[in-house]
């Protein structure tokens, strides 16, 4: 029989526990990022939304940003105007749908954010050089999972 605490329900206690310290540290780290830019919460926050999105490769809308931080329209184009104020992102409109406005960092930006969490990319670089790359491709496919079972939800819960 099972020990309830290495059982199957157990490790997948354990598993969406950590998932959730890493969701508050990761959060944690962007208001520090903020706070370094002189940002408030809510401008850092949506600096590191950008900032994921370009390294993506997927660009953010003015709308997705507004969605992803939860503001309004007015609000979001009131928090841009601060970023672009500070020297902080840029609009571009979309070599294809001319209409289609895309949000992207400033050089300066790439520097700070370099400069910021190149240390932990180290730190993390050399933490997951102790992993055979078997089972970190195993993580990534389980990573990738958790965020489109989560998206999905996410998206479920918004037309409710």
């Amino acid at each position: 029989m099972l020990d309830a605490a290495t059982g199957p329900e157990a490790q997948r206690d354990r598993l969406l526990q950590g998932l959730r310290e890493h969701g508050t540290v990761f959060g944690e780290l962007g208001r520090q990022f903020g706070a370094r830019m002189g940002l408030h919460t809510t401008d850092g926050h949506a600096l590191v939304e950008i900032l994921s999105a370009q390294d993506r490769g997927a660009p953010l809308t003015q709308a997705e940003l507004g969605h992803r931080v939860g503001l309004t329209p007015g609000a979001t184009s009131a928090l841009l105007n601060r970023l672009e104020a500070a020297g902080h992102v840029t609009r571009s409109r979309d070599s294809v749908d001319r209409r289609v406005v895309t949000l992207r960092s400033t050089d300066g930006v790439e520097a700070m954010v370099g400069r910021f969490f190149g240390p932990l990319a180290d730190r993390m670089g050399a933490m997951m050089s102790t992993y055979p790359p078997e089972l970190l491709a195993e993580f990534e496919r389980f990573l990738a999972e958790v965020c489109a079972t989560m998206d999905a939800y996410v998206a479920e819960s918004a037309n409710r």
